[in-house]
């Protein structure tokens, strides 16, 4: 069959399930825009390219299948650099595809013109240019099976505008299988047997890939051999937050109980994840246990400090192969006190009550006992939410002190139920509800986000009404860069610089896209507001208002 180059990519992404791609258009890549006017693939029209990135990231996170996204050149690639890094860092598939100037134009300095591989080549798995029709589909599918192999990251696909029109008599590629590593039988027994000798045993899961339930599996195994079963920053949806063995999460906002509980083993199982900066205080924690590392990787990329057993497997490989491990066995006369203890630990990390007692320090609800007007206590607020979610819907983050209080205080049930930006992306919490309301339609999708993290994509709302989205913002709006103000009071206290921010009505914002938006000055006004916002059939938005004194919930590190 013959047919342009451009169509065939579109047949090919057809090939491998995809359901959407998130574009921004350019004349750069039209004959990609035609053959999806015939596509069984919906075209989300994004209205900024960063935002188009966000979203196809994830997608990518919630359902393992690389997220697509298609921009221009020049500008339009600049601003999609954000979801390439989020997605090289946070190890989720994603694959971007740049329309590029025609091929007899290159090296003239034309309009628009750029390096791809300068650009990207340092923060992608993969940079690959289509030069040739003929292989435009097997070029696709190459980008694909990169993007969710081994240690899943973003691939970018240059599109020469003259190539997309040349014809083709190239069929469209499937799907590569990518290989799917499981853990030996000894490799098993070595672990149990590790697992047996320590006093102060625990599992630490994160990263993707848990989409399958495996995380009960885990915790399950975990509460019967004996062992805490912590998770890392933002990934924390890995385990179902129920049972002994959860522990809690690390990273930004940590509670010290859980922290000091990690820092106490004597060996550590990372399961879909390394030791990272972030989960270990800035590379202070953890770093004389024992460590195994379970993962995709070989490599063993961004994991920092000792390894004693690596063993290759997907968090659902590791899961089935723990069923063929004793876990009384294993547990033997352990002392008990170990886990329960650290589920001790997590329960008090997670009451949501201001604590007043220390006069001017902040509470479980971050407010100084001397601010006369603070706002919406968020403790509050944050709890009401957890008991309507109920740890089913899905939560995305972007950057900024507003996350930590949904980080402590709403729980997930449900594996693929948090995307937040792991390396501190700003912007991404409004696109990404965007796209999980999407994905899934019969899920709530709520993003938290402060207010400077929401005007920097606060514009995908408009995508959201034109597609059928539905999701629930909630703003918190302090007027400051929280966090950055948080650093300078550390740093150069009572010397604010460059942090205060004027905002306008985000409600009136929300309202005028069609959407329901409310104002919220007042605790006690959150829980009617939050009612009614879940119970309407439009994307909603509550816009929270406290005192910029307001900081997050005690604890001893800072958000990003």
């Amino acid at each position: 069959m013959s047919q342009s180059a451009g169509h065939l990519i579109v047949r090919t992404l057809e090939q491998h399930g995809v359901s959407r791609v998130y574009a921004v258009p350019g004349e750069s890549y039209l004959d990609v825009l035609d053959g999806l006017h015939d596509s069984s693939i919906e075209t989300v029209v994004c209205r900024q390219e960063g935002g188009a990135g966000f979203m196809a990231l994830a997608e990518g996170r919630l359902t393992g299948v690389p997220g697509i996204a298609m921009v221009t050149r020049g500008p339009g690639a600049s601003n999609a650099m954000i979801a390439i890094h989020t997605a090289w860092q946070d190890a989720t598939p994603l694959v971007l595809f740049v329309g590029l100037i025609p091929v007899a134009d290159r090296e003239r300095d034309s309009f628009q013109e750029f390096s791809l591989t300068g650009w990207f080549g340092s923060t992608a798995k993969r940079v690959l240019t289509i030069d040739d029709a003929d292989r435009a589909g097997e070029l696709v599918a190459e980008a694909m099976r990169i993007a969710a192999s081994g240690r899943p990251g973003p691939v970018v696909v240059g599109l020469p505008e003259d190539v997309l029109v040349h014809v083709t008599e190239a069929a469209p590629s499937g799907r590569i299988a990518s290989p799917n590593p499981q853990p030996s039988r000894a490799e098993i027994e070595e672990l149990g047997e590790r697992i047996a000798r320590a006093e102060r045993p625990a599992f630490v899961v994160g990263g993707d890939g848990w989409h399958a339930g495996a995380g009960r599996e885990v915790l399950a195994f975990a509460e019967s051999a004996g062992v805490p079963v912590f998770a890392d920053w933002r990934a924390y949806d890995a385990v179902p937050h129920a049972g002994a063995a959860w522990a809690g999460w690390l990273g930004y906002g940590r509670a010290d109980a859980v922290a000091a509980g990690y820092a106490a083993a004597d060996l550590l199982v990372f399961v879909g994840c390394g030791r990272s900066d972030v989960m270990s205080d800035g590379y202070r924690l953890g770093f004389d246990a024992e460590t195994v590392l379970v993962g995709v990787d070989p490599e063993a990329t961004m994991h920092a400090g000792r390894l004693d057993q690596h063993l290759l497997a997907t968090p659902e490989a590791f899961a089935k192969a723990l069923s063929g491990v004793d876990a009384a066995a294993v547990r033997g006369d352990r002392d008990d006190s170990w886990m329960r203890d650290r589920s001790v630990a997590q329960a008090r990390f997670a009451e949501h009550r201001p604590d007043a007692s220390v006069p001017g320090v902040a509470g479980a609800s971050g407010i100084p006992a001397d601010v006369e007007n603070p706002g919406v206590d968020l403790g509050v607020a944050f709890g009401e939410l957890d008991e309507r979610l109920r740890g089913e819907a899905v939560l995305t983050f972007g950057a900024g002190n507003a996350t930590i209080w949904a980080h402590r205080f709403v729980k997930h049930l449900t594996p693929a139920s948090l995307v937040g930006a792991r390396n501190g992306a700003m912007g991404l919490a409004v696109p990404a509800a965007v796209a999980a309301s999407l994905v899934f339609p019969d899920r709530r999708a709520v993003a938290v986000c402060g207010d400077g993290d929401f005007m920097m994509n606060g514009q995908e709302l408009a995508t959201a009404v034109a597609h059928g989205g539905k999701p629930l913002v909630i703003v918190v709006d302090n007027g400051i860069y929280g966090t950055i103000v948080q650093h300078q009071e550390r740093h150069y206290p009572g010397r604010p610089s460059g942090t205060r921010m004027a905002n306008p009505d985000f409600a009136a914002w929300m309202r005028s896209f069609g959407g329901h938006g409310e104002r919220v000055e007042a605790t006690e006004d959150f829980a009617g507001a939050l009612d009614r916002a879940l119970a309407g059939d439009a994307p909603a938005l509550i816009h929270v208002l406290i005192s910029d004194r307001v900081m997050p919930p005690a604890s001893d590190e800072i958000a990003a």
